[in-house]
C-alpha cells in the first residue's frame, strides 16, 4: 500500500475504535499481529514522532479497525493478512521511534489481553 491509501483509511482511526477492536477482536487477530498493531498505537503517541510518520501509522490503524477492506477480516485464516501487510509497511516507516519503553507498553497490554503465555515467541 502506498501513502496515499494510508491517508485514506486514517480518517478511520481513533483511539476509542483502536481499543475496542483490540479487546473485542484480540483472540482471532492473534498475538503476533496484535503486538504490532499496539506497538504502531503506543509509538503514535509519542510527541517526538513526525506528523508524517504519525499519519501513515494512523492510516495503517484506521485500515485495521475496518472490518470490510480488501480481504474481509471475518475470512478465517486469511481475513487479517491485509491489515498485516498495512501494519508491516507502516512499522517499516516508525522502526526508529520504537524504542524499549514502546515495545513493553505493548507487551504489558497484549498480557493484559491474552495472558503472560501470549508473550512467549514474540520479536522485538
Amino acid at each position: 500500500m502506498n501513502e496515499s491509501k494510508y491517508e485514506r483509511y486514517a480518517g478511520a482511526y481513533s483511539q476509542s475504535r483502536f481499543l475496542a477492536k483490540v479487546l473485542n477482536h484480540a483472540k482471532s487477530i492473534g498475538a503476533s499481529l496484535l503486538y504490532k498493531a499496539l506497538q504502531l498505537f503506543y509509538v503514535a503517541q509519542k510527541p517526538e514522532v513526525p506528523k508524517k510518520v504519525k499519519a501513515t501509522i494512523y492510516g495503517a490503524l484506521g485500515y485495521f479497525i475496518l472490518p470490510f477492506d480488501v480481504i474481509p477480516d471475518m475470512i478465517v485464516g486469511v481475513g487479517y493478512g491485509d491489515d498485516a501487510t498495512a501494519l508491516l509497511v507502516a512499522l517499516g516507516i516508525a522502526h526508529m521511534y520504537i524504542d524499549e519503553d514502546v515495545r513493553e507498553q505493548a507487551k504489558r497490554k497484549l498480557a493484559g489481553l491474552l495472558g503472560e503465555e501470549a508473550l512467549h515467541g514474540l520479536d522485538a
